[in-house]
């Protein structure tokens, strides 16, 4: 029996490598996969149309900003919503549980866990932390959005219980390894204007951007960030991070990808952020008034720091 009750949005840019992919992996269990595309200039739209995918074209603010006008804007029936990244993947045995197990759900359940795991350079990266990784991809429509952020956004549901359902869900970049360089240096703005804007208060959050629905392991991850690894100075921090997944979680047992993984991600874009975060705290140092902040932070970083965000 096919649960045929499954809408699935996958936000993309130039994603022709890995779209088809993606839309394959979740035939069996949706009834409608839309594109929110950011005015691809590869195949992308091309590849959509051809595999019956609904697509739409929308600026990029950031994820959370597109994933949220998505689920305000587009014409979803199903009775519940996935959230899938371009470059990622339902394996078989996770699309047949979804089949199976999604309409026997109770009613109080209103959110489902999947665990993600990261492959980088061919590799599986099963140690550092990095597996399992748990987060809430599928959700019951009306119960869930993305937090408001910038950057470590989550979803967060409402309503109900969430559960957690097993099977092959992973994370599979198939492009090169400057392609993950120059994806992470846009990240660490990202994560950036983020400490800048909690910190300095710089916008009031809807209600559905707080974290109290989110999976166990996110709600610790981001009590940990926020009230341990923040106090830390960066340059110190960002080393002990590397250091603690390396060594104490094991990271070592990934091989020379691994290697080369946790070191990028763990250090160098740990530090990459302090870095940011020092260098917009001296160009707002001076400004008065929380609108001017705004005002040039969103000059310097590129990003329209307005969209989608109140001001105080």
């Amino acid at each position: 029996m096919i649960s045929n009750n499954v809408a699935v949005i996958i936000l993309a840019f130039n994603e022709e490598l890995h779209l088809e992919r993606a839309i394959r992996s979740v035939q069996q269990f949706s009834s409608c996969v839309y594109i929110v595309d950011s005015y691809s200039t590869d195949r992308t739209k091309e590849i959509a149309g051809r595999l019956g995918a609904k697509f739409v074209q929308r600026a990029f603010v950031n994820q959370a900003e597109q994933f949220n006008w998505a689920l305000d804007n587009l014409d979803i029936s199903a009775d519940w919503i996935m959230r899938l990244d371009a470059d990622e993947v339902v394996e078989p045995d996770l699309a047949k549980r979804i089949v199976s197990e999604l309409p026997s759900l109770n009613d109080d359940i209103v959110g489902v866990n999947f665990s993600r795991k990261h492959v980088f350079m061919g590799r599986w990266i099963k140690h550092g932390g990095r597996f399992p990784l748990y987060m809430v991809r599928l959700w019951r429509r009306g119960c869930g959005r993305v937090e408001e952020r910038w950057m470590d956004e989550h979803v967060v549901v409402r309503g109900g219980r969430i559960v957690y359902m097993q099977g092959g869900f992973a994370d599979v970049n198939l492009k090169d390894l400057s392609y993950f360089v120059d994806k992470h240096n846009s990240y660490a703005t990202r994560e950036a204007i983020e400490v800048i804007i909690r910190k300095y208060e710089l916008f009031s959050f809807r209600e559905d951007s707080v974290d109290g629905s989110l999976s166990g392991q996110a709600r610790v991850k981001r009590f940990v960030k926020d009230n341990i690894y923040s106090k830390i100075p960066f340059g110190l921090s960002s080393l002990g991070y590397f250091l603690f997944r390396y060594i104490v979680q094991l990271g070592f047992l990934d091989g020379r990808q691994g290697l080369i993984y946790h070191f990028l991600q763990g250090y160098w874009y740990r530090f990459l952020v302090g870095a940011k975060v020092v260098e917009l705290e001296a160009a707002i140092n001076d400004i008065p008034g929380k609108s001017e902040m705004i005002a040039e932070l969103s000059r310097i970083t590129g990003h329209n720091l307005l969209s989608g965000h109140r001001c105080l």
